[in-house]
């Protein structure tokens, strides 16, 4: 109010006369010029802000052309090179690999872990080491299932799982078993490989069949891979692999830099034999000193609480040695409802090589 009170005396002392009023009219435009330049200042500051950050950004950041390499296989079959449609393809996908940096470099930390579990597999059953690459394009080395119901890290369907003996049911289902279901792809290659003798095509095959894949190299006339035109997903697969072989095999090429402790370790178990019925698992891994995740993650070819088994089966389950253990006090009486059959069916396997997962743990 007080200052309300001196703005009009000051405002009635300019008024009295035209010097007061000229002088009122000066001492306004004057504090509007003060205003504007302070408000030009202002946006001034911010544009020149503006413009540094986004020099900041051009000069730490940017999208690199990928030179191809000079020559490039898959199983030891060249691709061939100065091909203008073949190069366009593998360098679509070594630019869509190289620069979707948190899914590849994801590849890098699950190979770290999965890879000596596959690498072995392959080589006893003499497919070559680098279908290794290949769950990485079918499922991101994960347990997915896809919208046409192929499932596990290496996308089985049902059919094709139960064709080569693993168990498919609502209970257990063992294309989730990273070992088992390697050595079904293994002899599914085996399959194509008597059928194409070219690694190439098998793994083509893999992707459209081995029917497709007989039916288009029939009508186009064709031998190999790289003359055919097929669908798109079928078109692109090999080039995956070339490109993922590729990336992780010069990661530093591409930009991927990492240190071993940055990678998924491989993990130390325990096997636990078991040949009768588990009627509630979460009771089982109280047992282990472990809880019901630990079973379902470390086991995931698990599909429900309980472990059905009339046909007393020996299953094999995974323990983690260490880095999993729940503490807590066990209660004796938990014991009672495990199994259906004496406790004692249940044995620690003590055949396992360098105490990490590998073949011999689920044969």
């Amino acid at each position: 109010m007080r200052n309300s009170k001196q703005a009009e005396r000051l405002i009635g002392y300019f008024a009295k006369s035209d010097k007061n009023r000229k002088r009122l009219i000066s001492f306004i435009g004057l504090g509007l010029l003060l205003v504007i330049f302070r408000l030009f200042s202002f946006s001034s500051a911010q544009l020149e802000e503006k413009i540094d950050f986004h020099k900041q950004f051009i000069d730490d950041y940017g999208i690199y052309a990928l030179d191809l390499p000079n020559q490039i296989d898959f199983c030891g079959e060249k691709m061939p090179m100065n091909d203008l449609n073949l190069e366009e393809r593998l360098d679509k996908e070594l630019l869509s690999n190289t620069y979707f940096q948190s899914n590849t470099m994801l590849y890098f930390k699950k190979a770290s872990r999965w890879f000596p579990v596959i690498e072995p597999i392959l080589k006893e059953n003499g497919i070559p080491d680098d279908f290794k690459y290949l769950p990485l394009v079918e499922s991101n080395l994960s347990n997915v299932v896809s919208p046409a119901g192929a499932t596990g890290y290496w996308q089985l369907m049902k059919s094709t799982a139960k064709q080569f003996n693993l168990e498919v049911n609502d209970v257990v289902d063992e294309r989730y078993n990273m070992v088992l279901s390697t050595r079904a792809a293994c002899r599914y290659l085996k399959n194509s490989y008597a059928e194409f003798n070219n690694w190439t095509l098998c793994a083509a095959a893999y992707n459209m069949g081995i029917d497709g894949i007989k039916k288009q190299l029939k009508r186009q006339k064709a031998t190999n891979y790289y003359d055919l035109y097929l669908n798109s997903e079928t078109s692109r697969y090999v080039f995956r692999l070339l490109a993922i072989k590729e990336i992780m095999t010069n990661p530093e090429n591409y930009g991927y830099h990492f240190r071993e402790e940055h990678l998924y370790p491989k993990i130390k178990y325990s096997t636990l034999m078991v040949d009768t019925p588990i009627n509630n698992i979460a009771e089982f891994a109280k047992t282990q000193n472990v809880n019901y995740r630990i079973i379902k993650i470390h086991n995931p070819w698990l599909r429900k609480n309980y472990l059905t088994n009339k046909t007393r089966k020996n299953y094999k389950i995974l323990v983690p040695d260490s880095g999993y253990y729940v503490i807590e006090t066990l209660e004796h009486d938990s014991q009672n409802t495990l199994l259906s059959n004496d406790s004692s069916q249940i044995r620690k396997n003590i055949v396992i090589t360098n105490d990490t997962l590998d073949s011999s743990q689920a044969k």
